[in-house]
C-alpha cells in the first residue's frame, strides 16, 4: 500500500540530501526555531520538518496538491493526529515485541512474527474504522485517494483471510511436514504441508478410516531425540517463517512511510495552533511559475520572531511584481533583517506546501534560495571580513542558476563605503543579468543611491524603514528614496541620553 500524502505520485524521501547551503539557510533564518515548534518534542516531526522545509518543491501543482492536504489536515486536525499515533504506535510496538528475544530459529522467527502481524493486524482494523468513520470529511486528492486504498485493500474478506492464516500458523495441532529421502537415507525437500481438517464430530474422527502411517514415539529422556525432531521442525518452519517476517516488513514500511508522511501535516498543525493562538494572521499562498516573477505580500512577518515573543508581530507589505531587485535602507534596528528574514521563510514554506505567516501572499516559486547575512569575524584571523563575504558570495554563484533567489544582508560593509558600494553594484548587477532575484538591505548610501538614479531602474523597489520625528520606530516598511543616514544618533540617545547627544 502506497501512502502517497507528501508527492502525488511518489513517496517522500527522508533520506534526500539537502540544498548545500543547508547549514546557511538554518542559521540566517533562525529556522531552528520554526522547526522546534513544529515538532513541539516529537523527533519524527523534527526531522521530517526539517526536511520537508528545506527540500523545495519547484512545481506549482505540486504545491497546491500538498497545500489542499495541509488544508484537510488543519480541518481534521484531532483525525489526522489519531491516525498518526496509530501509525507511530505501530512501529513503537513492534520494537517493544522484539525487546529480549535473541534466538533466530526458524520456530522462534515464527512464533515472535506472528505475534507482531497480530498486532499489526489490530492496528490496520483501526485505520480502516478511522476510514469508514471519517473519510467524508476530507476533499484532498490526496486523503481521498489514501482512504480509497485502505477501504479497498482492507476490506473485510482481508481481514478474514488474515485470521485464518494467522489461526493456523499457531499450530497448535502439530506440524505437518514432508520430506524425500536422499543418498543415505538423509532427508531433503523439507515441505510444510497444510494441516489434516479435523472433524468436529466425535464419531466421525473414532470410526473414519485413515491412511495408514508409521509412527513412534520419543523416550521421555531422550534429549537428543527431541533435539532431532526440533531440527526436522524448524526446517519445514524455516520457508514459512521467512515468508511471514516478509509480509511483516512489508507492512512495517507501510507504517513507517504513513507516520512519516504525516508527520509534516501533524507538524505544520502544531505550528499552526501555536500562532492562530496568538491571533496571528496566516494563509495559503498562490504559487506561480518561475518565469512570471510575482512576488506581493499583505501583513508578512517573521515568523520566528512572533514564536520567540508573547506579542504580536508587526507585518509587513511588498508589491514586488516584474521586479527582480529589492533594496533596503533606513534607519538601524528598524526591521529591516527581520523582514528580510521573513521574505525567506515565505519562501521556504510557500516552496514546500505550508501557509505562510501573512495575510496574503504571491510568488513565482525560485530554483535556489541563498543567504549572503553577516558573520562574526574570524577569531583564526586567517583571513580578513571582506575575504570571507566574498568567499562565501563565491560559493553562492557556484551553485546559482536562473530563477535562483538571492538575500543579502549588510553584505560588503566590512570595507570603504567606495569599494563596498562597487562590489555590490558589480556583483548585484550581474546577478540580475543571470535571471536572479535579489533582496538586499544595506548602508551603502553610495550603492543604494546609484541604484535609484539609474535610468533603468523599472525592475527595482526599494524600501525604507520607516522614522517617527521623534526617533521612535514603527518596524514598517515604507517605499522611498534611500536616505544618507541611518539616524545612528538615535541609538546613540537611546543608551547615552539626549544631552550626551547635543
Amino acid at each position: 500500500m502506497k501512502v502517497f500524502l507528501m508527492h502525488r505520485d511518489r513517496d517522500f524521501d527522508l533520506q534526500q540530501e539537502g540544498p548545500v547551503n543547508e547549514h546557511a539557510l538554518v542559521q540566517d533564518l533562525e529556522l531552528d526555531t520554526v522547526i522546534e515548534a513544529m515538532a513541539n518534542g516529537d523527533e519524527t516531526i523534527r526531522e521530517v520538518a526539517r526536511r520537508a522545509l528545506l527540500a523545495s518543491l519547484t512545481e506549482p501543482d505540486a504545491i497546491l496538491f500538498r497545500q489542499g492536504v495541509l488544508k484537510d489536515s488543519l480541518r481534521n486536525a484531532s483525525i489526522v493526529r489519531r491516525i498518526y499515533q496509530t501509525a507511530d504506535s505501530a512501529i513503537e510496538e513492534k520494537k517493544r515485541h522484539f525487546f529480549g528475544m535473541f534466538t533466530s530459529s526458524p520456530g522462534a522467527v515464527l512464533r515472535r512474527s506472528v505475534g507482531v502481524l497480530e498486532m499489526f493486524v489490530g492496528k490496520l482494523r483501526d485505520l480502516r474504522s478511522i476510514a469508514d468513520d471519517h473519510a467524508g470529511a476530507f476533499e484532498s486528492e490526496g486523503f481521498a485517494e489514501l482512504f480509497r486504498t485502505l477501504e479497498h485493500e482492507l476490506d473485510d474478506d482481508y481481514f478474514a483471510r488474515v485470521d485464518a492464516h494467522l489461526k493456523a500458523l499457531r499450530f497448535r495441532h502439530g506440524v505437518l511436514v514432508s520430506a524425500e529421502l536422499g543418498p543415505g537415507n538423509r532427508g531433503r525437500h523439507y515441505v510444510l504441508r497444510r494441516p489434516h481438517e479435523r472433524s468436529r464430530n466425535m464419531l466421525e474422527r473414532l470410526f473414519t478410516k485413515r491412511p495408514p502411517v508409521y509412527e513412534f514415539t520419543i523416550p521421555e529422556r531422550d534429549d537428543g531425540g527431541f533435539r532431532a525432531l526440533a531440527e526436522l521442525r524448524d526446517r519445514g518452519l524455516n520457508l514459512a517463517a521467512n515468508v511471514l517476517a516478509q509480509s511483516n516488513d512489508h507492512i512495517l514500511s507501510f507504517f513507517r512511510a504513513l507516520r512519516t508522511e504525516l508527520a509534516f501535516y501533524v507538524g505544520c498543525i502544531n505550528l499552526h495552533e501555536r500562532i492562530t493562538d496568538k491571533g496571528e494572521p496566516t494563509c495559503f499562498p498562490l504559487p506561480l511559475p518561475a518565469h512570471e516573477r510575482k512576488h506581493a505580500c499583505h501583513g508578512l512577518y517573521d515568523l520566528a520572531l512572533s514564536l520567540s515573543t508573547n506579542r504580536r508581530v508587526v507585518g509587513n507589505d511588498l508589491r514586488a511584481d516584474g521586479k527582480d531587485l529589492v533594496i533596503i535602507t533606513g534607519a538601524n534596528q528598524g526591521g529591516k533583517t527581520t523582514f528580510l528574514r521573513s521574505i525567506g521563510q515565505a519562501q521556504l514554506m510557500l516552496q514546500c506546501g505550508m501557509f505562510v505567516p501573512a495575510a496574503s501572499f504571491t510568488a513565482s516559486v525560485c530554483r535556489g534560495l541563498f543567504t549572503h547575512f553577516k558573520r562574526e569575524e574570524d577569531k583564526t584571523m586567517e583571513r580578513g571580513k571582506l575575504d570571507e563575504e566574498l568567499g562565501r558570495m563565491s560559493d553562492i554563484v557556484d551553485h546559482l542558476g536562473p530563477h535562483a533567489m538571492v538575500l543579502l544582508n549588510e553584505s560588503f560593509a566590512a570595507t570603504n563605503e567606495r569599494e563596498g558600494s562597487e562590489i555590490a553594484r558589480q556583483i548585484t548587477r550581474a546577478l540580475r543579468d543571470n535571471g536572479v532575484k535579489v533582496f538586499f538591505v544595506t548602508h551603502l548610501f553610495e550603492f543604494a543611491h546609484g541604484a535609484f538614479l539609474d535610468p533603468a531602474r523599472d525592475g527595482a523597489v526599494f524600501l525604507r524603514a520607516e522614522r517617527e520625528p521623534d526617533g521612535t520606530r514603527t518596524f514598517k516598511l515604507v517605499e522611498g528614496q534611500p536616505l544618507e543616514t541611518s539616524y545612528g544618533q538615535d541609538l546613540y540617545r537611546s543608551v547615552f541620553g539626549r544631552r550626551a547627544a547635543v
